[in-house]
């Protein structure tokens, strides 16, 4: 390698392979498989929707689902820039990074309420059961070892998964 001077830089063969082996950050892959994971349920909740209140069930419970899927995406981006900064920001951020959210999901709920296109039932049982599924079916897929953070190996590439032990 080539430093910005023009001097010729090398570097120990441990911290390169040290540097190598630092795993990225779990919380945005476990995000974008919690994405993946919503695609399947897509049709799930829409169908489940319109059984029980027509075109606007299934549009209300779809409304639900994206932001239980929002819910869990900004909380694994906001857990992820926080840790990569300090412990305690990492900490504020998990409480009051709740507290946001759950006043983000009031408010989004609490603005459509009254459109001719939402039912408040499939809305409110989408993002209840939605929110609960997603996260165990994550409990699945999701390693509980510090040697594989983040999602179990072979468990993006698979919808069987191997299970954390």
């Amino acid at each position: 390698m080539e430093a910005a001077g023009g001097g010729l830089v090398i570097q120990d063969p441990q911290t390169a392979a040290a540097s190598a082996a630092v795993p990225t950050d779990p919380e945005p892959e476990i995000a974008l498989d919690v994405l993946k994971r919503a695609l399947w349920v897509v049709p799930v909740v829409a169908i489940a929707g319109a059984l029980g209140w027509g075109a606007v069930g299934a549009a209300s419970a779809l409304f639900g689902l994206a932001i239980a899927v929002g819910n869990l995406v900004l909380s694994a981006y906001h857990l992820a820039w926080s840790a990569r900064n300090s412990h305690g920001l990492l900490m504020a951020t998990a409480l009051f990074g709740y507290l946001i959210r759950l006043a983000l999901i009031f408010g989004a709920v609490w603005l459509v309420k009254d459109q001719p296109w939402v039912e408040l039932w499939p809305l409110g049982l989408s993002l209840i059961l939605c929110h609960l599924g997603l996260l165990f079916w994550e409990l699945r897929f999701v390693s509980a070892s510090l040697a594989y953070p983040g999602l179990a190996p072979g468990a993006g590439a698979s919808s069987q998964g191997v299970s954390a032990t």
